[in-house]
């Protein structure tokens, strides 16, 4: 590990940061930057100057690469419930379903209500969704199309970036993130903050950079315990379960609107089928 071998080098306080980690490498995964300032009682950017004395562009990336030493250090077994492969995915769907709820412990009235309005009133949206959370970003923009709210989701981060600077106060750029750290998407959501438009958040960790970035934001615990967990299995279910229920309250509070939209999309459906 690069603590050990960097140790000597480093100075008095970074060798204390590099202690913490190393004496609980669980525990450091799960602790952000200023969490880990807190705890050996330094300040955040001494942590941070400490990832990139370690040979890391931030703590972030510090952060997933404890997570991997933790999982290439780990025995995982190769099976699970009664041994076959129907079993081990049946376990994961029964796993899947203990935690659902879990998934809107975080949420409350007045965030998802101030979310639906400002997607329902905003003049533009645009979808920020990059890496794993690009599906997630192009489901959203499907959803609220049918449901009469054209939004743009736009493959490209780049371009995604352009048409966030092009937004106004009347705007809403909504960025989709299970980790809420990619920073193509942390670029994307400062942009629309930075042109005026109301930054709306869906992400799993209420400490995220995102959240920090965000008017309004709506976090959804991943079905994973832990950061490390979301880091190694990358679901994005929870954020898909919520996205769709959001469109529904969206439908709901509308009303005539979504119903004419809805019939435009079943005539289209109608005919894209065979027999």
């Amino acid at each position: 590990m690069r603590i050990a071998a960097l140790a000597p080098s480093l100075q008095p306080s970074e060798r204390r940061i590099a202690d913490a980690i190393a004496a609980d490498l669980s525990a450091a995964v799960e602790c952000t930057a200023q969490q880990l300032a807190d705890l050996v009682g330094v300040g955040r950017a001494s942590v941070i100057r400490t990832a990139q004395t370690l040979g890391y562009d931030g703590y972030p990336q510090l952060r997933v690469a404890l997570a991997r030493e933790l999982a290439f250090g780990q025995d995982v077994p190769l099976e699970a419930g009664d041994g076959t492969l129907v079993g081990a995915l049946r376990a994961g769907v029964d796993a899947f379903g203990r935690n659902l709820p879990r998934i809107t412990a975080a949420l409350t009235e007045e965030a998802v209500a101030d979310f639906v309005t400002a997607l329902d009133e905003a003049d533009r949206v645009l979808i920020a969704a990059t890496g794993l959370s690009a599906p997630l970003g192009l489901d959203a923009a499907m959803r609220l199309g049918a449901a009469g709210r054209p939004a743009e989701y736009i493959p490209d981060t780049l371009a995604q970036q352009i048409a966030a600077r092009q937004l106004t106060s009347g705007s809403v750029c909504l960025a989709v993130s299970g980790s809420g750290s990619n920073r193509p998407t942390l670029s994307v959501a400062a942009a629309a903050r930075d042109a005026g438009a109301r930054v709306l958040a869906l992400t799993s960790f209420a400490n995220a950079p995102l959240v920090q970035l965000a008017d309004t934001a709506l976090v959804v615990p991943p079905v994973t315990d832990s950061f490390r967990d979301e880091l190694l299995h990358t679901s994005r279910a929870a954020l898909v379960l919520v996205t769709e229920q959001l469109v529904e309250l969206l439908i709901d509070r509308r009303g005539e609107r979504a119903k004419d939209a809805h019939a435009a999309v079943l005539a289209v459906l109608g005919q894209s089928l065979g027999e």
